[in-house]
């Protein structure tokens, strides 16, 4: 290790040896859907319920979310691989981008929520912190859907993976 900058081609093949859930953060501004797949996302508190996420300020999924005070998230399963890579798709176009993806509106943020995720939280913005290149949201847990024990999508050496057979 030295004192000077990290590698950052390094450090992303570092950090892809730690596996992550998989998410679509979505939220809705002025009558428009936006979303984006992300792997950084996290519990925070349980008391209050807070979760946090981290968006790249050089995304369009940014300028949304930060206007917005509420947005949902979706914890995907392994069988929303398709969902996943299309919602990470960045130039993708923005009108009608849900349209090939069954969703329901959320009654609490009014983001649209992917149909058949494990489970479903929607949030309000409680506070934001600069990241680098990216901003840490943390949202405050306004409602959450039941989980479900199907298994999930996970994000491993810069591949969406599956858990192993009887895992």
């Amino acid at each position: 290790m030295s004192d000077g900058e990290i590698d950052p081609a390094q450090f992303r093949h570092v950090l892809a040896r730690y596996a992550t859930g998989v998410v679509v953060v979505s939220t809705c501004v002025d009558g428009v859907d936006h979303a984006m797949t992300a792997n950084s996302f996290t519990s925070v508190s349980l008391a209050p319920a807070l979760v946090l996420v981290c968006v790249d300020r050089g995304s369009r999924f940014h300028e949304a979310v930060t206007a917005a005070t509420r947005w949902a998230v979706s914890i995907l399963s392994a069988d929303s691989e398709p969902q996943a890579a299309w919602f990470a798709q960045r130039g993708r176009p923005l009108a009608g981008q849900f349209a090939g993806v069954a969703s329901t509106r959320g009654p609490t943020s009014g983001a649209l929520l992917v149909s058949g995720a494990l489970a479903h939280l929607e949030c309000r913005t409680h506070a934001a912190f600069p990241g680098g290149d990216h901003d840490i949201l943390v949202g405050r847990v306004e409602s959450l859907s039941p989980a479900d024990d199907r298994e999930p999508l996970l994000y491993y050496r810069h591949h969406f993976r599956q858990l192993g057979a009887g895992q």
